[in-house]
């Protein structure tokens, strides 16, 4: 990083480090190789790889990246604190540990909060100093490149200014790269912090980065007022993932970036995979996404208003901020109770049925939705239920197979045993079948008798496996005879779908679902023997 003035911003990832202390999260070194791998395809400036010597797992990402991780476009940054109080850098086992990880870039964080030095390191403002300015200084004599954070720069600028500034003088004159001021607690406001920047920006010489936390959720925010304010490095983690209520998050604050500020900081090609690299990491991190998350989730651009639909597909600029191709989403109409004739006919076309916006059957469609949508369905999620439902409106679909009969049930057995068995009839063309089978439950056992009947007539149902069911409760008000939602996702080599039932029986609710489930499997067969 060189001067001010540039319009690149700088990209400074934590999330192998700051992420991995979030509540419910704990990378494998593996897991550590992989994302680092995934931000350096994308183009990020500088990945923060973790605290060596600070737990063996970081000690041993740091070994293995010298061998494993072959870094194109990314720079890795070792972490760690300025020295103790009483002991010489050289001496320092912090400082030793980060020369050990042999990264080119290093960052480390000193106290520029008086309270922190009077309270938590129990020394003076002076020796406190002295810590900060000798520890970049033998580091960068040791041939690194240091960042400085200033942690919590913001709550000590706002009770004493004059320290604050000169701990990062004191890095200054170390030979300090960047300095880095760190919202630690993430309480401030978005004008404290454009404020402060612009204060700060014109008593020190280096450029200037931004870290900030998201306890008051203001971390997005605060970030970009801070790049317009005149910081050149943004720090985060992807998804926002990080302590308490988590850091900065990335994936929303390089779009602003990028496509409000008019800033570069990531290519046009890496912004195009930032949905994927979203969804990647979240997928590592063992962590369910968002639907609802700016820019990437799944519903960051579904319209499902009847009225937004309609002027969408006239212009999409009038209900979206962003062209969501630009970042590796993509638009979404959906269908429910709310919607308009528009929606039907936009999602008709989206899977490959042809209708005018004169046909009676788009009306017939959204009749049929609503009716279905006010008694406990929901198309949203279930979409290969819906496009059975579009078929069988417009055109005759092919019978695959009727169910005559079914039975299922649940005994306990001696030894406590749980055992459930279904039987069912079903006609495949001019077959009657009668099977029976056992599984872990009703709704697995009615499945395996299902498939048992019809895989020697289609095999390729032999390819299609159950990967989630979910029932939800209608109106717990009425107790056991309350109607009940369920919920089901298959899965075969290529796709994955989910199909809805509703019932006051959870076991018929469950064979709607299954049944379209299995239908669904077999109308996307022949569309693509088709092809």
């Amino acid at each position: 990083m060189t001067g001010k003035g540039l319009d690149r911003v700088k990209v400074y990832d934590t999330t192998l480090r700051d992420g991995s202390q979030s509540e419910g999260i704990s990378f494998s070194v593996k897991d550590k190789l992989r994302i680092a791998a995934k931000l350096d395809e994308i183009g990020v400036d500088f990945i923060e790889g973790g605290w060596p010597g600070s737990n063996p797992k970081d000690s041993e990402f740091f070994a293995l990246a010298k061998k494993e991780l072959k870094l194109k476009n990314s720079k890795l940054t070792a972490f760690g604190s300025t020295r103790r109080s009483s002991v010489a850098p050289s001496k320092d086992r912090v400082i030793k540990e980060l020369l050990k990880a042999e990264t080119k870039y290093v960052t480390i964080f000193g106290k520029s909060w008086d309270l922190h030095v009077k309270e938590v390191l129990r020394t003076s403002l002076k020796d406190n100093l002295g810590m900060i300015e000798s520890s970049v200084k033998f580091l960068v004599k040791k041939g690194r490149r240091v960042f400085f954070d200033a942690e919590h720069f913001f709550d000590g600028y706002k009770e004493h200014p004059a320290h604050a500034i000169e701990t990062l003088k004191a890095a200054e004159a170390g030979g300090a790269e960047a300095l880095v001021l760190c919202d630690t607690n993430g309480g401030c406001l978005t004008s404290q912090i454009f404020e402060i920047v612009e204060v700060v920006s014109s008593r020190v010489s280096l450029p200037l980065g931004i870290h900030v936390h998201n306890d008051a959720e203001m971390a997005v925010a605060n970030s970009v007022a801070a790049v317009q304010a005149g910081c050149l490095q943004v720090q985060g983690t992807f998804n926002g993932y990080g302590e308490r209520c988590g850091n900065a998050n990335l994936v929303s604050i390089l779009p602003a970036i990028k496509y409000k500020l008019g800033m570069e900081c990531l290519s046009d090609l890496a912004f195009r995979d930032l949905t994927e690299v979203s969804m990647y990491i979240a997928e590592i991190s063992n962590v369910k996404q968002e639907n609802s998350q700016p820019y990437v989730g799944k519903s960051a651009f579904a319209h499902k208003a009847g009225v937004h639909v309609n002027a969408i597909l006239k212009n999409c600029r009038t209900y979206e901020h962003i062209e969501p191709s630009l970042i590796g989403n993509k638009r979404r109409m959906l269908i429910s109770e709310l919607s308009g004739r528009s929606s039907i006919i936009d999602k008709a076309g989206e899977m490959g049925i042809k209708m005018d916006t004169s046909s009676k059957a788009a009306v017939e469609i959204l009749n049929h939705v609503q009716d279905l949508e006010n008694k406990g369905y929901h198309f949203e999620l279930a979409e290969a239920s819906l496009l059975l439902l579009m078929k069988r409106a417009v055109s005759r679909v092919k019978e695959y197979f009727e169910m005559k009969d079914f039975r299922v049930i649940v005994e306990s057995r001696s030894g406590g045993d749980l055992v459930s068995e279904a039987t069912v009839k079903l006609q495949v063309g001019d077959e009657l079948r009668h099977t029976v089978s056992l599984g872990d439950g009703p709704v697995h056992a009615m499945d395996q008798a299902i498939r048992k009947s019809l895989v020697e007539f289609y095999p390729s149902l032999s390819e299609m496996r159950l990967s989630d069911f979910r029932v939800r409760v209608l109106d717990e008000k009425s107790g056991t005879a309350a109607s009940v939602r369920v919920l089901v996702q298959s899965e075969d080599g290529t796709d994955s779908w989910w199909t809805v039932g509703v019932s006051e029986n959870i076991i018929e609710a469950s064979w709607m679902a299954l049944r379209d489930s299995i239908e669904y499997k077999f109308v996307k067969d022949d569309l693509g023997k088709r092809k």
